[in-house]
């Protein structure tokens, strides 16, 4: 099987996985998928993502769909490289391979320039036109003509708010915490129309390719606010020069006044995912979250 084969006839692939006509080299795929390297008859290479065997939890209907959904609307703005879907399967998901590089100022200075024009292609509504998912969970991508800060009170903080509750994760200190700051959201300023953003930016969904490129991999793609991609960027240790992604994004779409005091409003919709999934270890970090944003 080759690459121009493998274009008109996609749902041939697993047949050939199957029958171990095409070779697999496990590479990371994050927390949730497994992952292969896949190398076609032509030397091809594409990076293939499916629901691990023996998981615990069942694939939920319509996951894979979703993020092909996604890469493929961040991909048509033609801004930030985006890898192009190949195969989307409900059981199987095959992008273009990405050779990994350094994360270079160059680099960084680009991925800057090209993360705002992305942005500026825009949406046409809050959210999406296909179900979404954040992680393994659903996220409510219904579209919305409300305005940013209720919409994102009610699509993006309480139902994450609601499952950490549910498992424990956060006491009655962090959703006090968080309660507070939904009633007073619409006081912090920023609105703005939606903008076309990746979701779930923390830096290790950023690849740096070997072409002097930052590339967007594992999106939760909808209509939102550029203020929630660029928050998310300096979670976890922060993307690698930073400073340079956000000074090249200034130069060409410069952010409303007050963004940073929003940077911790922002980063609490990904902290409260990461409650809802994987529990107290996050605690503080959304009450560290909340509070930053309640003094701000």
């Amino acid at each position: 099987m080759d690459l121009a084969y493998l274009r008109t006839h996609p749902r041939q692939l697993p047949l050939f996985l199957t029958h171990q006509r095409i070779r697999e080299t496990p590479v990371s795929g994050g927390d949730i998928c497994a992952a292969n390297r896949l190398t076609l008859d032509d030397g091809s290479s594409l990076f293939a993502k499916s629901w691990p065997e023996g998981s615990d939890a069942d694939m939920p209907e319509g996951f894979f769909a979703s993020e092909a959904a996604g890469l493929r609307w961040l991909r048509e703005a033609n801004a930030v490289p985006v890898p192009e879907v190949v195969v989307a399967l409900p059981e199987l998901l095959a992008l273009e391979w990405v050779e990994p590089g350094e994360p270079t100022p160059e680099a960084a200075r680009r991925f800057g320039a090209e993360l705002a024009a992305l942005h500026r292609a825009g949406a046409p509504s809050f959210g999406a036109e296909w179900p979404g998912f954040i992680g393994s969970l659903p996220q409510d991508n219904t579209p919305s003509d409300e305005d940013w800060p209720t919409w994102f009170a009610h699509r993006r903080l309480t139902p994450y708010l609601r499952r950490s509750v549910d498992n424990g994760a956060l006491s009655a200190t962090e959703v006090a915490l968080v309660e507070r700051l939904i009633s007073r959201i619409d006081g912090y300023g920023g609105a703005e129309p939606p903008a076309r953003i990746h979701g779930d930016l923390w830096p290790g969904n950023v690849l740096w390719g070997a072409d002097g490129r930052a590339w967007l991999v594992d999106p939760a793609a909808h209509g939102g606010h550029r203020e929630t991609d660029l928050a998310q960027l300096t979670l976890f240790g922060g993307a690698p020069h930073l400073d340079l992604i956000l000074d090249a994004y200034q130069e060409v779409w410069p952010l409303a006044d007050g963004w940073r005091e929003r940077i911790p409003l922002h980063q609490l919709h990904l902290l409260l995912v990461h409650t809802a999934l994987f529990g107290a270890t996050y605690r503080n970090a959304v009450a560290a979250a909340a509070r930053a944003a309640l003094s701000a």
